[in-house]
């Protein structure tokens, strides 16, 4: 596979008569020098040289030095060789949170190949799909268990080749070293939420991962003292900031199980007994940390200093909580969509921001310019003025190589860059977000298209119907959302052609769609009730369940 880049035209932005300068001038824009073209494995590696048995990664009792994180690299790296992967190939890749993700990861890197991880949560059918969609080379299980279970049956029906990495791997030297620029390279792909019922794959290339990484090193003043947890899900784009930045700097990661990650006393006290330093919650489970801080007599999690929040807004009653209960810490709103590298904007929280009605998302990352326009009747973008909102845009570094094998998609979020002709990636992504600028500062103001988030999962609307509507028995759905912040659910709405339960209906949906897709509720109608133009009208629908609910 070619990098999705390479001798792509990208789409052209149709602009109005004076919006390019009037853009560029208004556009909040950071930069920087930093080294985007380096391996990450490469920074592992010198601190193997320097510090062999300096802690890298802790996983429950077990923690491993940055030289044996190295030789494991090396084992995984031969494995992948003899199976023949090489530069430019789809790995998908399946296993849990652990001392293995940043291993494979590492070696995938060394080979020049891309991370394509898939959740163990995935029915078989979603494998299936993201495997042919992607054009996967090779599914690598690194679950270290028996070689089975719903992604290598998907597999094998999908006609993709399977390996696994055994539980325990022979000892061996480390790696070798690889000076190469890799800049351009596929690095990875997350497969988010698609409005068409399938999921799309939105791959980041090198350059523009390092580039946030950085990023983050450099807002969060990382170094080799910190203790950085990782609580993502592998299908988070933020997954990949928490386990590279830490072993970037020569710093401790530390795994944070899921089923720590369920219960706030055990997540306080596995940061407690680790030292962590910095952690990354969604709004909700900072909630529920914050409330237990508060219940424990003993002030706990001394050795935080940065908490960010991320996936879903960060309401101001939430922020003053945390930060009223953890005033050592530093509480970092952060914001950016996984089709540019992760996050774009960081905006530290400050007493005064409690005052306002949504807090800032903050100013651009290194590197990274945010263009607010408007469209107007003719279709043709023009800068936002003065206070006036509009839809964010975002150049730079970090803008991704679009949506893996799906052209079309692509053509329509990402377009040649017409404001900065020295952009070193010469793309832009229209993210479908609605904000304004504010003395520099990055005000959210929402979606706007049918993408929402529900307890930090990212989903289209559009493709929870696309997948109840394909079932026989429904003849028209809708689905919404009600409810906000950790009161938000899932609401399916529907009328019959023929007589079903809401049970089937749950799981049939179930079987195709991860399980934070799946809606908690569902209401069936004789009619849906529609707007004038004959759509179906998803406010009154919200509001009926609202009002249901009382």
């Amino acid at each position: 596979m070619t990098a999705p880049a390479e001798g792509r035209v990208w789409a052209e932005l149709p602009l109005a008569d004076g919006a390019r300068d009037r853009a560029r001038a208004t556009a909040p824009a950071a930069t920087g020098d930093v080294d985007t073209a380096t391996g990450v494995l490469e920074h592992v590696l010198e601190h193997a040289v320097k510090d062999p048995g300096r802690p890298a990664v802790t996983e429950g009792a077990r923690t491993v030095g940055y030289g044996e994180l190295a030789e494991r690299v090396a084992a995984v790296r031969s494995l992948l060789l003899d199976r023949g992967v090489g530069a430019g190939d789809v790995v998908a890749c399946v296993g849990p949170r652990g001392i293995g993700t940043p291993v494979v990861f590492l070696a995938l890197e060394s080979l020049g190949a891309s991370y394509l991880p898939a959740d163990l949560d995935w029915p078989r059918e979603r494998v299936r799909d993201v495997l042919g969609r992607s054009g996967a080379a090779l599914l690598l299980d690194y679950t270290g268990g028996p070689a089975s279970g719903p992604a290598l049956e998907a597999a094998r029906e999908a006609g993709v080749a399977t390996a696994s990495v055994p539980a325990v791997t022979a000892p061996g030297g480390p790696p070798p070293r690889d000076a190469s620029d890799r800049s351009h390279e596929a690095r990875y792909t997350i497969f988010t939420s698609g409005t068409t019922g399938r999921p799309k794959g939105a791959t980041v290339e090198h350059q523009g991962m390092l580039n946030h990484l950085w990023a983050k090193v450099v807002d969060l003043s990382l170094t080799e003292d910190d203790v950085v947890a990782f609580t993502a899900p592998l299908v988070f784009d933020i997954s990949i900031w928490q386990m590279l930045c830490p072993l970037m700097v020569g710093g401790h990661l530390v795994i944070v199980d899921d089923t720590v990650m369920r219960f706030p006393r055990r997540l306080v006290k596995t940061l407690d007994a680790h030292g962590v330093t910095v952690v990354e919650l969604v709004p909700t489970v900072l909630g529920w940390l914050v409330d237990e801080t508060v219940r424990r007599d003993l002030a706990p999690l001394r050795s935080l200093r940065s908490l960010l929040s991320t996936g879903e807004e960060l309401h101001p009653a939430v922020a003053g909580r945390a930060m009223a209960a953890l005033p050592n810490a530093s509480l970092v709103n952060a914001y950016g969509p996984t089709e540019c590298s992760d996050d774009v904007t960081h905006h530290v929280v400050t007493p005064a921001d409690l005052r306002r009605t949504r807090l800032p998302i903050g100013a651009p990352v290194l590197n990274t310019a945010l263009y607010l326009l408007v469209e107007d009747e003719d279709g043709r973008w023009r800068a936002a003025g003065p206070d006036e909102p509009g839809e964010l845009f975002v150049g730079g570094k970090g803008v991704g190589l679009g949506y893996l094998n799906d052209p079309a998609t692509t053509d329509r979020a990402f377009f040649r860059d017409p404001f900065d002709p020295a952009s070193p990636t010469g793309r832009l992504y229209r993210t479908g977000d609605l904000a304004r600028i504010e003395d520099g500062l990055v005000h959210y103001l929402g979606r706007g298209d049918r993408q929402v988030k529900v307890a930090g999962v990212r989903m289209e609307l559009d493709e929870i119907e696309a997948v109840l509507g394909r079932q026989p028995a429904v003849e028209r759905c809708a689905v919404v959302v009600s409810g906000d912040g950790a009161r938000s659910e899932l609401v399916a709405h529907y009328t019959l052609r023929e007589p079903v339960t809401s049970d089937d209906l749950y799981l049939a949906v179930r079987s195709a769609l991860p399980p934070a897709m799946v809606p908690r509720r569902w209401r069936e109608w004789e009619a849906l009730p529609l707007t004038r133009n004959g759509k179906v009208d998803h406010r009154s629908l919200a509001a009926a369940h609202q009002e249901e609910a009382r």
